[in-house]
């Protein structure tokens, strides 16, 4: 039985990674990290040390620490961490285990990158999350598929497409609050109908605290640091208006299904399809519930049937009429609703830049794609190994 040194505790829950692209496979590793304890240190390591045994970065690490900071169940993003896990850096952080998914990862001579802490007995294993990762995203840019996508509920009564029981045991799971354990947001769906319907039922005391809500949407692919720092300075004026209001008031977040994306965005638009990238923005701490299948514009009729009173429609600065587009925002803007977010330091970053990062350097990705699967077949040959 290994013994705790002084300061150091097995409630403090250490777990580390590159973290490139803040998908929900990142975000449901950190979520049964923090099951496991009481607060979560997330270690990220630099571009140079990725780039060193694994390949390139998409993301900047300025840009990756910002998405776990924003993930709600992760108490602190540390930067820098050793890509091969050390037991003193996890003593500085007071935490006693590491997590890491069921497979295993090894550094740039196919050594395991747990090795030293598994001798340790501070190794603690969680479920990796299937079909997502880095390397199935940047493959979906570099091949232009669209198999990916999921074709749009009409029917919110009816089993299917996105409505399946392991899609809503995944939100369930995503809906809880900082703990990772309680019931706290809700999700629902709009099918077209005059009401949105239920899939996820939030917390009866959340939902009567937080009755006032700021709506914000969008089609969140990818959900880089642009989205995260726009639901930032959104949570920041939430916190204003509810100091003027004397109550608390939240965010709920439309997301656009993935033939409105498709439709405007064209090619093979969105590369995450709608269940990956409302478990992203449904994993943020900023975003209090989430509305699948969100309309392009959020019309009068469609604001009210929302089952909060919404004081707010939020969005980033978009001249429609440069771009020959009619305002989605028109009838909120009517209505007094409407208030702009001002640039901020990622508002030059889209989805369309994070593509073009990969296919500027589009031999360089496929190499590391082709890398990837020479240390799958290393990676795959030590687990066999360990588990005998």
């Amino acid at each position: 039985m290994v013994s705790e040194k002084p300061g150091i505790s097995k409630d403090r829950i250490w777990i580390d990674g590159c973290f490139d692209f803040a998908h929900h496979g990142h975000a449901g590793a950190m979520l049964q990290a923090r099951q496991l304890g009481n607060s979560l240190y997330v270690g990220v390591h630099s571009d140079e040390e990725i780039l060193e045994n694994k390949g390139p970065v998409v993301m900047t690490l300025p840009e990756r620490v910002l998405a776990v900071e924003a993930c709600k169940w992760a108490t602190k993003a540390v930067p820098g961490a050793p890509y091969v896990t050390d037991p003193a850096v996890m003593d500085e952080w007071g935490c006693f285990y590491v997590v890491h998914g069921d497979d295993i990862t090894t550094d740039a001579n196919g050594e395991d990158c747990y090795r030293v802490v598994k001798e340790a007995g501070r190794f603690l294993i969680v479920k990796r999350t299937p079909n997502i990762s880095t390397t199935d995203l940047v493959g979906r840019m570099l091949l232009c598929t669209k198999n990916h996508h999921i074709q749009t509920v009409k029917d919110a009564s009816k089993e299917a497409g996105l409505i399946t029981r392991q899609n809503l045991d995944k939100f369930n799971t995503y809906a809880t609050s900082e703990d990772g354990r309680s019931a706290r947001d809700g999700v629902y769906i709009y099918a077209g109908d005059s009401l949105p319907a239920t899939l996820i039922k939030p917390d009866e005391g959340f939902m009567k605290k937080q009755r006032k809500m700021i709506y914000v949407d969008g089609g969140f692919d990818l959900f880089f640091a642009g989205h995260i720092e726009f639901l930032r300075l959104v949570s920041e004026a939430s916190k204003s208006i509810a100091n003027d209001l004397g109550e608390e008031v939240g965010i709920v977040v439309g997301i656009h299904d993935d033939a409105t994306v498709n439709k405007f965005k064209g090619l093979n638009y969105p590369i995450m399809n709608l269940f990956e990238r409302a478990l992203c923005v449904l994993q943020c701490k900023y975003v209090s519930h989430i509305v699948l299948q969100a309309p392009y514009s959020p019309s009068k009729q469609f604001i009210e049937s929302l089952p909060w009173d919404i004081i707010r429609v939020m969005h980033g600065p978009t001249d429609f009429t440069a771009s020959a587009m009619t305002d989605p925002y028109s009838e909120a803007k009517a209505l007094g609703l409407y208030l702009e977010i001002a640039n901020h330091q990622y508002s030059s970053i889209s989805t369309e830049t994070i593509v073009e990062r990969v296919t500027r350097n589009r031999g360089v990705y496929e190499e590391r794609q082709r890398r990837k699967g020479w240390k799958a077949e290393v990676e795959s040959k030590l687990l066999q190994a360990e588990s005998q």
